[in-house]
């Protein structure tokens, strides 16, 4: 008797699954999705790579091709956020997709390639051409020629300075 109470339940209710995938499923309004990285945005400044828990985020440097490298992998990623939150320049957002199945591992990768600036005293990469503009367009006309060199030469310079001052 209980299973004809229930059945019959049942019928009055009516269908309460979703009827996915065969229709499109409606995702919540504050989904955190795939995240994706605009290239045209990116400047190579390692923000998101510093903040990112599961390092589904990495960046190397290739002094061969003078390139950066800045990777997403998605099987890594745990869509926290912290990536979108943290990249000064907007250039990753996290998208409303969720369905992130790949017929090859190469699939889950995003790579962003971003040529690297070399100091002019040293030689040595050290940034890339992007952040360098960026960083000398924002600051005053005086402080641009430290900008462009590399820590170790601005070090070296500062100090040769500072002894200089001295005598």
């Amino acid at each position: 008797m209980n299973r004809i109470k229930v059945l019959l339940e049942n019928l009055r209710k009516g269908v309460v699954t979703e009827q996915y995938p065969f229709r499109p499923l409606r995702v919540p309004e504050r989904l955190r999705g795939k995240p994706v990285i605009d290239p045209d945005k990116c400047a190579g400044c390692g923000a998101c790579v510093n903040v990112c828990p599961p390092n589904a985020l990495t960046m190397r440097d290739d002094k061969h091709s003078s390139m950066r490298f800045i990777v997403l992998f998605i099987g890594r990623c745990i869509y926290c956020g912290k990536c979108e939150e943290t990249c000064p320049f907007g250039a990753i957002r996290l998208t409303k997709e969720f369905e992130l199945a790949a017929e090859s591992r190469e699939d889950l990768y995003q790579v962003v390639g971003l040529r690297l600036y070399h100091c002019p005293m040293c030689g040595e990469p050290f940034t890339t051409v992007r952040l360098i503009k960026r960083i000398v367009e924002a600051l005053p006309e005086e402080q641009r020629a430290a900008a462009i060199i590399c820590p170790r030469c601005r070090e070296s310079v500062t100090a040769h300075y500072r002894s200089y001052a001295r005598r």
